[in-house]
């Protein structure tokens, strides 16, 4: 059993990669399957160091409604860029760097926080302090710099710290 798990440290993985690599090869050769499970076999090894050892998540009612929340965030957010986008003749976007200040540490939170703020139209994830205690966003329009900090603060990073934290 101990060789196999040397030979396949992450088997779900290993399974998901081979799988992947057939489903966008087209059409399926020899060459094509061995590839696979070169991929299948070698990328697990090498991204072992990569991947977290121990996440818990807590609280699953606070996941669950933080991952519609997100969602709704994603569709409003599209609808504003997009309309920001129609009316730039008339108005445009007040696009700033926004830096906030966080409590969040984990790094798996952390994680996220910077997956939701990339995903959500209209902000992206520039840098994050090398202490961890601030992130500066860009944001595509933010009338009141302080209000966004505020919202963006209950909305995404409160959650992820009673998640992970």
């Amino acid at each position: 059993m101990r060789s196999w798990r040397r030979l396949l440290p992450s088997p779900l993985l290993s399974a998901s990669l081979f799988g992947l690599w057939l489903a966008l090869t087209r059409p399926l050769g020899l060459g094509d399957g061995l590839m696979a499970i070169a991929v299948a076999m070698l990328v697990p090894p090498l991204t072992a160091r990569l991947r977290l050892t121990s996440v818990s998540l807590g609280r699953p009612w606070v996941v669950l409604r933080f991952i519609l929340r997100v969602g709704h965030d994603v569709l409003l957010s599209n609808l504003e860029v997009a309309w920001g986008i129609i009316a730039w003749p008339w108005r445009r976007p007040r696009s700033a760097f926004v830096r906030i200040p966080l409590q969040l540490r984990d790094p798996t939170g952390l994680a996220a926080l910077s997956m939701v703020a990339t995903v959500v139209p209209g902000t992206v994830w520039s840098e994050l302090a090398l202490d961890r205690s601030a992130l500066l966003l860009h944001v595509w329009d933010v009338p009141d710099e302080q209000a966004f900090i505020v919202r963006f603060k209950a909305r995404y990073e409160s959650p992820l710290r009673e998640i992970f934290e």
